[in-house]
Protein backbone atom coordinates (compact mmCIF):
# COMPACT_ATOMS: atom_id res chain seq x y z
CA UNK A 1 0.00 0.00 0.00
CA UNK A 2 1.50 3.34 -1.06
CA UNK A 3 1.46 6.76 0.59
CA UNK A 4 -0.65 9.30 -1.35
CA UNK A 5 0.47 12.93 -1.48
CA UNK A 6 -2.39 15.43 -1.59
CA UNK A 7 -3.05 19.18 -1.74
CA UNK A 8 -4.77 21.31 0.90
CA UNK A 9 -7.99 21.29 -1.12
CA UNK A 10 -7.93 17.48 -1.33
CA UNK A 11 -7.24 17.18 2.39
CA UNK A 12 -10.22 19.39 3.26
CA UNK A 13 -12.47 17.17 1.13
CA UNK A 14 -11.14 13.95 2.58
CA UNK A 15 -11.32 15.32 6.15
CA UNK A 16 -15.08 14.74 6.09
CA UNK A 17 -14.44 10.99 5.87
CA UNK A 18 -11.08 10.37 7.55
CA UNK A 19 -9.23 11.85 10.56
CA UNK A 20 -6.50 14.47 10.13
CA UNK A 21 -3.42 13.69 12.25
CA UNK A 22 -1.23 16.64 13.21
CA UNK A 23 2.18 15.23 14.17
CA UNK A 24 3.70 18.55 15.24
CA UNK A 25 4.57 19.14 18.90
CA UNK A 26 1.83 19.79 21.49
CA UNK A 27 2.82 23.48 21.70
CA UNK A 28 2.53 23.96 17.95
CA UNK A 29 -0.86 22.25 17.94
CA UNK A 30 -2.14 24.26 20.91
CA UNK A 31 -1.17 27.55 19.24
CA UNK A 32 -3.17 26.74 16.10
CA UNK A 33 -4.08 23.77 13.92
CA UNK A 34 -6.36 22.69 11.10
CA UNK A 35 -9.88 22.69 12.61
CA UNK A 36 -10.92 19.18 13.56
CA UNK A 37 -7.39 17.75 13.42
CA UNK A 38 -6.17 15.36 16.11
CA UNK A 39 -2.87 15.90 17.88
CA UNK A 40 -0.53 12.96 17.31
CA UNK A 41 2.72 14.51 18.44
CA UNK A 42 5.80 12.70 17.20
CA UNK A 43 7.99 14.70 19.60
CA UNK A 44 7.22 16.54 22.81
CA UNK A 45 8.00 20.25 23.00
CA UNK A 46 11.23 19.48 24.87
CA UNK A 47 12.26 16.76 22.41
CA UNK A 48 11.62 19.09 19.49
CA UNK A 49 13.81 21.71 21.17
CA UNK A 50 16.65 19.21 21.64
CA UNK A 51 16.49 18.14 17.99
CA UNK A 52 16.40 21.75 16.78
CA UNK A 53 19.38 22.72 18.92
CA UNK A 54 21.32 19.68 17.71
CA UNK A 55 20.55 20.58 14.09
CA UNK A 56 21.80 24.16 14.54
CA UNK A 57 24.81 23.50 16.75
CA UNK A 58 25.97 20.07 15.56
CA UNK A 59 24.68 18.60 12.29
CA UNK A 60 21.64 17.36 10.41
CA UNK A 61 22.78 13.77 10.92
CA UNK A 62 23.12 14.23 14.68
CA UNK A 63 19.64 15.77 14.86
CA UNK A 64 18.17 12.82 12.94
CA UNK A 65 19.81 10.37 15.33
CA UNK A 66 18.27 12.22 18.29
CA UNK A 67 14.93 12.03 16.51
CA UNK A 68 15.31 8.29 15.95
CA UNK A 69 16.03 7.81 19.65
CA UNK A 70 12.73 9.49 20.51
CA UNK A 71 10.79 7.92 17.62
CA UNK A 72 11.86 4.33 18.17
CA UNK A 73 10.33 3.90 21.61
CA UNK A 74 7.06 5.54 20.52
CA UNK A 75 6.24 3.47 17.43
CA UNK A 76 3.88 1.06 19.15
CA UNK A 77 2.06 3.75 21.14
CA UNK A 78 1.63 5.92 18.02
CA UNK A 79 0.02 3.03 16.14
CA UNK A 80 -2.27 2.25 19.07
CA UNK A 81 -3.27 5.90 19.41
CA UNK A 82 -4.23 6.01 15.72
CA UNK A 83 -6.26 2.81 16.10
CA UNK A 84 -8.12 4.47 18.98
CA UNK A 85 -8.74 7.64 16.93
CA UNK A 86 -10.12 5.68 13.98
CA UNK A 87 -12.36 3.63 16.27
CA UNK A 88 -13.86 6.80 17.79
CA UNK A 89 -13.92 8.86 14.58
CA UNK A 90 -17.33 9.56 13.06
CA UNK A 91 -17.38 10.50 9.36
CA UNK A 92 -19.67 13.25 8.10
CA UNK A 93 -23.18 11.92 7.32
CA UNK A 94 -23.02 13.13 3.72
CA UNK A 95 -19.68 12.34 2.04
CA UNK A 96 -18.18 15.27 0.14
CA UNK A 97 -15.02 13.85 -1.51
CA UNK A 98 -15.05 13.33 -5.25
CA UNK A 99 -14.97 9.65 -6.33
CA UNK A 100 -11.22 9.68 -7.11
CA UNK A 101 -10.50 11.00 -3.60
CA UNK A 102 -12.82 8.68 -1.69
CA UNK A 103 -10.94 6.73 1.02
CA UNK A 104 -10.51 3.10 -0.05
CA UNK A 105 -10.55 1.60 3.46
CA UNK A 106 -11.89 2.34 6.92
CA UNK A 107 -8.27 2.62 8.09
CA UNK A 108 -7.58 5.82 6.16
CA UNK A 109 -5.70 8.68 7.84
CA UNK A 110 -4.52 12.12 6.70
CA UNK A 111 -1.11 13.16 8.05
CA UNK A 112 0.78 16.45 8.19
CA UNK A 113 3.55 18.24 10.06
CA UNK A 114 4.84 21.83 9.72
CA UNK A 115 6.27 21.74 6.18
CA UNK A 116 5.60 18.20 5.02
CA UNK A 117 9.11 17.12 5.98
CA UNK A 118 10.69 14.42 8.11
CA UNK A 119 8.18 14.27 10.95
CA UNK A 120 5.13 13.58 8.79
CA UNK A 121 7.14 11.33 6.45
CA UNK A 122 8.31 9.22 9.41
CA UNK A 123 4.82 8.81 10.84
CA UNK A 124 3.35 8.19 7.37
CA UNK A 125 5.93 5.44 6.79
CA UNK A 126 5.14 3.81 10.14
CA UNK A 127 1.37 3.89 9.68
CA UNK A 128 1.60 2.71 6.07
CA UNK A 129 3.92 -0.14 7.13
CA UNK A 130 1.39 -1.18 9.76
CA UNK A 131 -1.42 -1.25 7.20
CA UNK A 132 -3.16 2.13 7.27
CA UNK A 133 -4.06 3.92 4.06
CA UNK A 134 -2.09 7.17 4.40
CA UNK A 135 -2.60 10.52 2.67
CA UNK A 136 0.25 12.99 3.25
CA UNK A 137 -0.33 16.75 2.95
CA UNK A 138 2.23 18.30 0.62
CA UNK A 139 3.75 21.41 2.16
CA UNK A 140 2.28 20.55 5.58
CA UNK A 141 0.58 23.02 7.89
CA UNK A 142 2.48 25.88 6.26
CA UNK A 143 0.69 25.15 2.97
CA UNK A 144 -2.62 25.10 4.84
CA UNK A 145 -1.88 28.51 6.40
CA UNK A 146 -1.11 30.00 3.00
CA UNK A 147 -4.41 28.58 1.74
CA UNK A 148 -6.29 29.97 4.76
CA UNK A 149 -4.91 33.50 4.35
CA UNK A 150 -5.78 33.45 0.64
CA UNK A 151 -9.47 32.86 1.46
CA UNK A 152 -9.79 36.31 3.04
CA UNK A 153 -8.78 38.09 -0.16
CA UNK A 154 -11.48 36.43 -2.28
CA UNK A 155 -14.69 38.22 -3.16
CA UNK A 156 -17.54 36.80 -1.07
CA UNK A 157 -21.32 36.84 -1.27
CA UNK A 158 -22.43 38.34 2.03
CA UNK A 159 -25.54 39.86 3.56
CA UNK A 160 -24.81 41.70 6.81
CA UNK A 161 -27.19 41.49 9.76
CA UNK A 162 -27.21 44.83 11.58
CA UNK A 163 -28.87 46.23 14.66
CA UNK A 164 -28.08 48.03 17.88
CA UNK A 165 -26.72 46.15 20.89
CA UNK A 166 -29.40 43.94 22.43
CA UNK A 167 -31.16 43.18 19.14
CA UNK A 168 -30.57 39.44 19.44
CA UNK A 169 -28.55 39.26 16.24
CA UNK A 170 -26.71 36.08 17.23
CA UNK A 171 -29.99 34.27 17.89
CA UNK A 172 -31.33 35.61 14.60
CA UNK A 173 -28.30 34.21 12.77
CA UNK A 174 -29.04 30.80 14.25
CA UNK A 175 -32.69 31.09 13.19
CA UNK A 176 -31.50 31.77 9.63
CA UNK A 177 -29.28 28.69 9.83
CA UNK A 178 -32.26 26.61 10.97
CA UNK A 179 -34.10 27.87 7.88
CA UNK A 180 -31.33 26.51 5.66
CA UNK A 181 -29.27 29.66 5.08
CA UNK A 182 -25.49 29.71 5.25
CA UNK A 183 -24.07 31.76 8.12
CA UNK A 184 -20.71 32.61 9.65
CA UNK A 185 -20.94 33.28 13.38
CA UNK A 186 -17.86 35.46 13.93
CA UNK A 187 -18.60 35.97 17.62
CA UNK A 188 -19.06 32.23 18.08
CA UNK A 189 -15.69 31.55 16.45
CA UNK A 190 -14.08 34.26 18.59
CA UNK A 191 -15.74 33.19 21.89
CA UNK A 192 -16.64 36.83 22.45
CA UNK A 193 -19.78 38.97 22.04
CA UNK A 194 -17.92 41.99 20.75
CA UNK A 195 -18.13 44.58 23.55
CA UNK A 196 -16.33 45.32 26.79
CA UNK A 197 -18.73 42.78 28.32
CA UNK A 198 -18.31 40.28 25.49
CA UNK A 199 -15.94 37.90 27.30
CA UNK A 200 -18.25 37.45 30.31
CA UNK A 201 -19.53 33.89 30.51
CA UNK A 202 -17.48 32.83 27.48
CA UNK A 203 -14.62 30.31 27.20
CA UNK A 204 -11.12 31.70 26.52
CA UNK A 205 -10.59 33.20 23.09
CA UNK A 206 -8.55 31.21 20.56
CA UNK A 207 -5.28 32.57 19.24
CA UNK A 208 -5.47 34.93 16.27
CA UNK A 209 -4.09 32.21 14.03
CA UNK A 210 -6.64 29.63 15.19
CA UNK A 211 -9.47 32.12 14.73
CA UNK A 212 -8.31 32.70 11.15
CA UNK A 213 -8.11 28.96 10.51
CA UNK A 214 -11.68 28.40 11.70
CA UNK A 215 -12.94 31.33 9.66
CA UNK A 216 -11.16 30.10 6.52
CA UNK A 217 -12.75 26.67 6.95
CA UNK A 218 -16.20 28.26 7.33
CA UNK A 219 -15.67 30.13 4.06
CA UNK A 220 -14.63 26.91 2.32
CA UNK A 221 -17.58 24.96 3.70
CA UNK A 222 -20.06 27.59 2.46
CA UNK A 223 -18.70 26.92 -1.03
CA UNK A 224 -19.40 30.36 -2.50
CA UNK A 225 -23.10 30.50 -1.59
CA UNK A 226 -24.72 33.63 -0.16
CA UNK A 227 -23.84 33.88 3.51
CA UNK A 228 -25.20 35.88 6.46
CA UNK A 229 -22.89 37.55 8.98
CA UNK A 230 -23.45 39.85 11.93
CA UNK A 231 -22.22 43.43 11.55
CA UNK A 232 -19.03 43.71 13.60
CA UNK A 233 -16.19 46.02 14.45
CA UNK A 234 -12.94 44.73 13.01
CA UNK A 235 -11.82 43.82 16.53
CA UNK A 236 -13.69 41.17 18.53
CA UNK A 237 -12.18 41.08 22.00
CA UNK A 238 -8.46 40.46 21.50
CA UNK A 239 -8.92 39.17 17.93
CA UNK A 240 -9.03 40.96 14.60
CA UNK A 241 -11.19 40.03 11.64
CA UNK A 242 -8.72 39.63 8.73
CA UNK A 243 -8.43 42.91 6.89
CA UNK A 244 -9.45 41.71 3.42
CA UNK A 245 -12.46 39.83 4.79
CA UNK A 246 -13.59 42.82 6.87
CA UNK A 247 -13.25 45.19 3.90
CA UNK A 248 -15.53 42.87 1.92
CA UNK A 249 -18.06 42.94 4.77
CA UNK A 250 -18.08 46.75 4.69
CA UNK A 251 -19.14 46.76 1.04
CA UNK A 252 -22.11 44.44 1.44
CA UNK A 253 -25.82 45.19 2.10
CA UNK A 254 -26.78 45.72 5.74
CA UNK A 255 -30.19 44.60 6.97
CA UNK A 256 -30.73 46.65 10.12
CA UNK A 257 -33.17 45.16 12.63
CA UNK A 258 -34.74 48.29 14.14
CA UNK A 259 -35.93 47.27 17.60
CA UNK A 260 -37.21 49.72 20.27
CA UNK A 261 -34.73 50.78 22.94
CA UNK A 262 -36.80 49.52 25.90
CA UNK A 263 -37.19 46.07 24.34
CA UNK A 264 -33.46 45.81 23.82
CA UNK A 265 -32.80 47.09 27.34
CA UNK A 266 -34.99 44.34 28.81
CA UNK A 267 -33.17 41.74 26.70
CA UNK A 268 -29.71 42.95 27.76
CA UNK A 269 -30.69 43.24 31.42
CA UNK A 270 -32.03 39.68 31.45
CA UNK A 271 -28.85 38.34 29.89
CA UNK A 272 -26.12 40.24 31.69
CA UNK A 273 -28.06 40.56 34.94
CA UNK A 274 -26.90 37.03 35.76
CA UNK A 275 -23.25 38.10 35.72
CA UNK A 276 -21.58 38.99 39.02
CA UNK A 277 -21.38 42.68 40.00
CA UNK A 278 -17.60 42.48 40.25
CA UNK A 279 -17.24 41.33 36.64
CA UNK A 280 -19.65 43.98 35.39
CA UNK A 281 -17.85 46.74 37.30
CA UNK A 282 -14.48 45.62 35.92
CA UNK A 283 -15.91 45.77 32.39
CA UNK A 284 -17.25 49.29 32.98
CA UNK A 285 -13.86 50.42 34.31
CA UNK A 286 -12.23 49.20 31.06
CA UNK A 287 -14.34 51.64 29.01
CA UNK A 288 -14.31 54.43 31.61
CA UNK A 289 -12.41 56.90 29.41
CA UNK A 290 -14.68 56.35 26.42
CA UNK A 291 -17.87 56.27 28.45
CA UNK A 292 -16.85 59.37 30.46
CA UNK A 293 -15.88 59.24 34.14
CA UNK A 294 -19.25 60.63 35.27
CA UNK A 295 -21.34 58.08 33.35
CA UNK A 296 -19.05 55.26 34.45
CA UNK A 297 -19.44 56.33 38.08
CA UNK A 298 -23.21 56.58 37.71
CA UNK A 299 -23.47 53.16 36.03
CA UNK A 300 -21.39 51.55 38.79
CA UNK A 301 -23.53 53.31 41.39
CA UNK A 302 -26.67 51.75 39.91
CA UNK A 303 -25.04 48.31 40.14
CA UNK A 304 -24.11 48.83 43.77
CA UNK A 305 -27.74 49.75 44.45
CA UNK A 306 -28.92 46.57 42.61
CA UNK A 307 -30.43 48.63 39.80
CA UNK A 308 -29.04 46.58 36.92
CA UNK A 309 -31.49 48.04 34.44
CA UNK A 310 -30.48 51.60 35.34
CA UNK A 311 -26.85 50.64 34.78
CA UNK A 312 -27.50 49.11 31.37
CA UNK A 313 -29.65 52.05 30.30
CA UNK A 314 -26.49 54.17 30.45
CA UNK A 315 -24.37 51.53 28.74
CA UNK A 316 -26.90 50.86 25.99
CA UNK A 317 -27.07 54.56 25.11
CA UNK A 318 -23.27 54.57 24.87
CA UNK A 319 -23.15 51.55 22.56
CA UNK A 320 -26.02 52.85 20.40
CA UNK A 321 -24.06 56.04 19.67
CA UNK A 322 -20.93 54.09 18.82
CA UNK A 323 -22.74 51.62 16.59
CA UNK A 324 -24.61 54.36 14.71
CA UNK A 325 -21.32 56.11 13.97
CA UNK A 326 -19.74 52.88 12.68
CA UNK A 327 -22.85 52.01 10.67
CA UNK A 328 -22.53 55.12 8.52
CA UNK A 329 -18.73 55.02 8.39
CA UNK A 330 -18.69 52.95 5.19
CA UNK A 331 -18.80 53.73 1.49
CA UNK A 332 -22.29 54.63 0.22
CA UNK A 333 -24.08 53.71 3.48
CA UNK A 334 -27.41 54.96 2.17
CA UNK A 335 -27.41 52.49 -0.72
CA UNK A 336 -26.38 49.58 1.48
CA UNK A 337 -28.68 50.13 4.46
CA UNK A 338 -32.08 48.40 4.67
CA UNK A 339 -34.06 49.06 7.87
CA UNK A 340 -36.57 46.49 9.10
CA UNK A 341 -38.92 47.58 11.90
CA UNK A 342 -39.40 44.96 14.62
CA UNK A 343 -41.55 45.18 17.73
CA UNK A 344 -39.32 43.08 19.98
CA UNK A 345 -36.37 40.73 20.33
CA UNK A 346 -37.74 37.50 18.88
CA UNK A 347 -35.45 35.51 16.61
CA UNK A 348 -38.17 33.49 14.87
CA UNK A 349 -40.56 36.35 14.05
CA UNK A 350 -37.71 38.70 13.18
CA UNK A 351 -36.16 36.14 10.82
CA UNK A 352 -39.54 35.86 9.07
CA UNK A 353 -39.68 39.65 8.67
CA UNK A 354 -36.10 39.70 7.40
CA UNK A 355 -36.66 36.97 4.82
CA UNK A 356 -39.91 38.60 3.73
CA UNK A 357 -38.02 41.83 3.15
CA UNK A 358 -35.37 39.98 1.12
CA UNK A 359 -38.06 38.33 -1.03
CA UNK A 360 -39.77 41.66 -1.74
CA UNK A 361 -36.47 43.36 -2.65
CA UNK A 362 -35.46 40.59 -5.01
Amino acid sequence: MSIHKISVEDLLQLAAQAPVLDVRSPGEYKHAHIPGAYSLALFSDEERKIIGTSYKQESREKAIKHGLDFFGVKMKSLVEEVEKIIKEYKPAPTPTPTPDLKPQTLNTVLVHCWRGGMRSSAVAWLLNFYGFEVYLLEGGYKAYRNWALAQFEKEQQFNILGGYTGSGKTELLQALKQSGYAIIDLEGLANHKGSAFGALGQPPQPTQEMFENMLANCIEQNNGQLCWLEDESQRIGSLNIPHGFWNTMRRKPVYFMDIPFEERLDYITAGYGKISKEQLINAIVRIKKRLSPLEAKTAIGFLVEDDVKGCFRILLNYYDKNYLKALYNRENPGSLLNKIACSGVDAVSNSEKLLSCITVNT
